[in-house]
């Protein structure tokens, strides 16, 4: 049981959380591929690349080849900005992120994304609802490593059980255990967690924020 006393902070990842990308993403790879005549995304790769980085998906997608430089040329020619307009923001969240911000809480991301945060959170007008946003590219070992959540805990000076992070993925879930804070899993009932939720109106719930 979350001790909700002692939380301080309320970290989100982004992708499944505070944005539904399935189809962003989805479409995002799909051309990728395509440019190189291989099959679009089966269940399995898309279910496995939306955890991971650009990188770690790239290096995924394609092991069978040697020299990516191909695929990172096509990947900067591209761009992920056009599939933004495909990313569909969470009912509930700007509400409950005001609510965290009128209670005191310091708001967090911590994502796998890399070079497309800052444009996502500019895009939906979100800029100034983080206290601190931490990307990929800001650690050297991104989810499911625990550095990003460690990061936010050393800046704020955090001990482990004043942070609540948000998640949806097999990812999020190691990284919240490896730095031993609490765990919400979003929408994802299989999920092992502190709590399962499925809106961000039972999170502001169990913070008793309603």
């Amino acid at each position: 049981m979350i001790n909700i006393s002692k939380i301080k902070a309320v970290v989100f990842d982004c992708d499944g959380v505070m944005f539904d990308t399935a189809l962003a993403n989805r479409k995002y790879y799909d051309e990728v591929l395509t440019v190189f005549n291989k099959p679009v995304l089966t269940e399995e790769q898309f279910i496995n690349v939306h955890m991971m980085t650009v990188k770690e998906a790239i290096e995924y997608l394609f092991s069978e080849m040697e020299d990516l430089s191909g695929v990172y040329k096509c990947l900067s020619h591209i761009g992920y900005h056009k599939f933004i307009d495909y990313m569909v923001v969470e009912e509930g969240l700007n509400e409950l992120l005001i609510r965290l911000k009128k209670r005191g809480y310091i708001r967090g991301i911590a994502t796998n994304r890399t070079n497309t945060m800052e444009k996502v959170l500019e895009d939906f007008h979100l800029q100034e609802y983080f206290e601190m946003v931490v990307t990929a590219a800001m650690v050297k070992n991104p989810k499911p490593d625990p550095e990003q959540l460690l990061l936010i805990m050393a800046k704020y000076r955090l001990k482990p059980d004043e942070i609540l992070f948000i998640g949806d993925s097999e990812y999020d879930r190691q990284a919240a255990l490896s730095a031993k804070v609490w765990f919400a899993a979003f929408k994802n009932s299989g999920l092992k967690a502190d709590v399962n939720v499925v809106s961000m109106d039972e999170i502001a719930g169990i913070l008793q924020l309603n």
